[in-house]
């Protein structure tokens, strides 16, 4: 096993420790069934990620794949296509062989019954197959998981085994057709047996956020209104939708990003302290957090839509409207800043500002809290505001932004950073893919981070309103050009809400020595 094979499992060794410990589950057999194994999801994301748990020793012993989708497949051809994806190197050949021996591949109908007999006479067939414990990943459009699982419910449950059901986001589009969804589930499964993925609680960052908050004691007493002034939630993009517009036009940015990563990570932020790292108390904390959420108003939303820079660096960049797959006229957003308030004692008043878009500066993920001015200042406005900043990605990072003497004879505030940066201070860690996390956490049977029912209610809650309103009114959002940092309009909300820029200091990656 490689270095970094050893580092990945010391990472996640205690999951695989954990399923091990449960006789009952470390000696049967386990089938993971992959609905729609010939989409892009499954072949960039799904397989590549069996294929490195498996190759890292991190699954039970008898584990086999089944792909399942309409098309007509082979195990080679499923092969052939994820292998791009899969980082492999000359010593894993016999380790991959071994990995698709144990995968097969069934074509048929997601409506079709019969061929969901088809796929439970083939589970049955696989060593232990009768009694396996069974994990059914939707790697699907929503528009079909109804049919899939009254099917799987009908025809494939494990009866002697633990069956457990993956769905991918979107939820629905609004509180009506998610709660539907949620009813048809739950009149199938039970709720432990849903796990709703939102790929973005499997991030590092993301999942440190609970250890930062309640692990020390140095924040316990200024994570509140009384020392932070507003909290900056950030998700940006460098490249647009240039070929999956059609996809996207249909849910757009806040579905796509707000209404799910941006307020998954807002609970993190601003949940109390749960009464143990248990998944129900854990989200028992996050939904009270949404329940003290009023639903967005559009007052305090900036939409934007890219367009077309022909003078940008390299290609000529085209703007969303260009895209041919996108329906001309679109008022599809791809960018939005949104400023929410959570009415608690804890943070009444503080705005939590929501941004993010496609086709920007950059890319990247980050938790901003600024921190509110140093009262009874005695240096004449030189000193600016501390900042914690958890940048999710790229590259890992905490960093404090602090005030200090300038260096020599001066006696003068300068500011600068106290930086905790993953590469720096783990140099041979590589960090397990978030798919890694939270399918291991399924094997696992631990629902920390995957979204409960009561979650995602509440979040349509809150934003089912504004969606809404933009499709009925159907107004142009802003036109900001590719490349650049969005609509100057969302800084003005921003500042209007109380976010200061000021300061000279800028996170850089650091360069290491080879």
């Amino acid at each position: 096993m490689s270095s970094e094979a050893l580092n990945r499992c010391e990472i996640i060794g205690q999951l695989r420790r954990e399923l091990y410990g449960d006789p009952l589950s470390s000696h049967k057999a386990h089938i993971f069934i992959i609905f729609g194994a010939s989409g892009d999801l499954a072949k960039k994301k799904i397989y590549p990620t069996l294929w490195w748990l498996y190759r890292d020793g991190l699954l039970p012993n008898e584990t086999y794949f089944v792909g399942y989708a309409r098309s007509n497949l082979t195990v080679p051809d499923i092969k052939t296509a994820c292998l791009p994806h899969m980082k492999i190197t000359d010593a894993d050949s016999d380790c991959l062989a071994a990995f698709f021996s144990k995968n097969s591949y069934i074509c048929g109908s997601y409506d079709d019954a019969t061929s969901f007999n088809k796929l439970q006479v083939h589970l049955l067939s696989l060593p232990g197959g009768a009694e396996a414990n069974r994990l059914f990943y939707l790697a699907l459009p929503p528009t079909v998981y109804q049919c899939v699982t009254t099917n799987i419910s009908a025809h494939c449950i494990s009866h002697k085994g633990w069956n457990r059901v993956i769905v991918e986001k979107p939820f629905g589009r609004d509180l009506q057709s998610s709660q539907e969804l949620s009813c048809h589930l739950s009149s199938l499964f039970k709720e432990d047996q849903i796990f709703r993925i939102d790929h973005y609680l499997g991030k590092e960052m993301v999942q440190n956020l609970m250890v930062l908050r309640f692990g020390n004691r140095i924040f316990g007493p200024i994570w509140n209104r009384n020392s932070v002034s507003c909290v900056v939630l950030t998700f940006k993009e460098l490249f647009g939708t240039h070929g999956r517009g059609g996809y996207f036009d249909d849910f757009g940015i806040i579905r796509d990003v707000m209404q799910n990563h941006l307020l998954q990570i807002l609970c993190l932020v601003a949940m109390d302290t749960p009464a143990s790292t248990n998944s129900d108390d854990v989200r028992d904390e996050k939904v009270k957090v949404l329940k003290r959420m009023a639903p967005v108003s559009s007052a305090d939303v900036v939409l934007g839509q890219y367009v077309g820079d022909v003078k940008g660096e390299g290609q000529a960049r085209f703007g969303y409207l260009d895209d041919p797959t996108v329906p001309a006229g679109s008022c599809t957003p791809t960018f939005a800043t949104a400023v929410v308030y959570i009415q608690n004692e804890r943070w009444d008043g503080v705005p939590f500002i929501l941004r993010c878009g496609k086709a920007l500066n950059e890319r990247k993920a980050e938790v901003r809290l600024q921190f509110t001015d140093v009262p009874g200042d005695i240096f004449g406005g030189r000193c600016q505001r501390n900042e914690l900043v958890m940048r999710v990605q790229p590259d890992e990072a905490i960093y404090l932004k602090m005030m200090t003497k300038r260096p020599g004879v001066y006696f003068s505030p300068e500011e600068t950073e106290l930086d905790f940066t993953y590469k720096s201070r783990y140099k041979n860690v590589e960090l397990p893919d978030a798919y890694e996390r939270l399918i291991l956490d399924v094997f696992c049977g631990n629902q920390m981070h995957f979204v409960r029912s009561d979650e995602l209610r509440e979040a349509w809650r809150i934003f089912t309103p504004l969606l809404h309103k933009i499709e009925q009114e159907k107004t142009a959002p802003l036109s900001y050009t590719y490349g650049s940092r969005g609509p100057i309009e969302a800084y003005d909300l921003m500042r209007r809400v109380g976010f200061h820029y000021g300061g000279t200091y800028k996170w850089v990656q650091p360069h290491y020595a080879t």
